[in-house]
């Protein structure tokens, strides 16, 4: 897997399309990772690119068990730390298919890229707020209890403007809490924040399995609240994007990677012990084994890839009114579920 940084997803939305466009596919270009459409013993050769999350386990998979191939793709994965980059490197051309937090595509609709949203990336109650042991927190509760005791200011890692802080936001408007009672501790990087909360600088950590388990798993940390209490069950960490284009020329290759993403999550759905010697094939997640299978096993459903639109409507209306998104660009007119919709029937 390789790291590419492409664009700043804020710098993105201050260009205009045009020249959005041209700055990325040039950089794409410079870089040498514009799709081709063909791959290995004549497959389709298509770019992934993810970040680190537990729902992307079905990407990993599929790429692991011949899934793919079955479907006649080659699948490069392509690892981005960076959410922003990922959009940025997806606006370009740079990938085929982006998997990356579902407020991303609205960022880049709202630039005027033309994205669309043909799935959820795999997986549900993926987001979780832990909270360190010593503090002794236990519930989002405990937390309004923690303030209204006059102690120090708790200090919390997340990603601005990303569902990591929206599930914070909207907890704390359900518990009656200001956020600006605490100290939001914002970083750029997932894995960062991670080493940030294990090595005790920050005191609650939102983020996503199966680091939040490893931390349950192996440094007592306490489970607050997860993206299914919080919102609904069916409401995505991550989603699956692509180009109108890539919809339009080759609605094909679309359908291919779908019913790859399927096939891995009936592998791990069916046999999770599988899953996980599957992905110790490759350097996917800095967990162990015994952590990665709690963390499919403490799933709230069955791996599925239809999300709930109406959840994720009202997450992008918190993003607007905290002032990170600024157009009309709703759900339904970025979304396009009907292809994996028919696979899942």
């Amino acid at each position: 897997m390789t790291l590419l940084r492409v664009l700043d997803g804020a710098l993105l939305g201050r260009l205009s399309r045009s020249a959005s466009l041209q700055l990325l596919t040039a950089a794409a270009l410079a870089a040498g990772l514009l799709a081709s459409p063909a791959g290995a013993a004549g497959l389709t050769k298509v770019r992934a690119g993810h970040l680190v999350a537990l729902d992307m386990a079905p990407l990993f998979v599929a790429k692991e068990s011949g899934c793919f191939e079955k479907a006649g793709l080659d699948v490069e994965t392509v690892f981005f730390a960076n959410p922003g980059d990922n959009n940025a490197a997806l606006a370009g051309g740079a990938i085929d298919f982006s998997t990356n937090p579902f407020t991303l595509p609205f960022f880049a609709a709202n630039s005027g890229v033309p994205i669309r949203v043909i799935a959820a990336a795999g997986g549900w109650g993926v987001m979780e707020v832990v909270a360190q042991a010593k503090t002794g927190l236990t519930s989002i509760a405990d937390i309004k209890a923690y303030i209204a005791a006059g102690k120090p200011k708790l200090k919390i890692a997340t990603l601005q403007g990303d569902t990591l802080e929206l599930i914070l936001t909207r907890a704390f408007k359900q518990a009656g809490i200001d956020p600006a009672d605490t100290e939001f501790v914002y970083f750029n990087d997932l894995l960062a924040m991670v080493e940030a909360f294990r090595s005790g600088q920050v005191d609650i950590l939102s983020h996503i399995k199966p680091y939040t388990s490893d931390m349950v798993v192996n440094k007592g940390a306490k489970v607050l609240t997860t993206n299914a209490a919080t919102w609904t069950p069916f409401t995505p960490n991550t989603v699956v994007s692509v180009l109108q284009k890539t919809l339009d020329q080759r609605p094909e290759v679309v359908k291919a990677y779908l019913e790859g993403l399927v096939c891995g999550a009936k592998i791990i759905n069916e046999t999770p012990e599988k899953a996980v010697e599957l992905l110790s094939k490759g350097t996917y997640f800095r967990v162990g084994p015994e952590v990665l299978l709690a963390s499919f096993k403490s799933a709230p459903a069955p791996i599925s890839f239809v999300p709930d639109l109406d959840s994720i409507q009202s997450v992008v209306d918190d993003l607007t009114a905290l002032g990170y998104i600024k157009g009309g660009v709703k759900a339904t007119d970025i979304f396009r579920l009907e292809t994996i919709k028919s696979i899942e029937q």
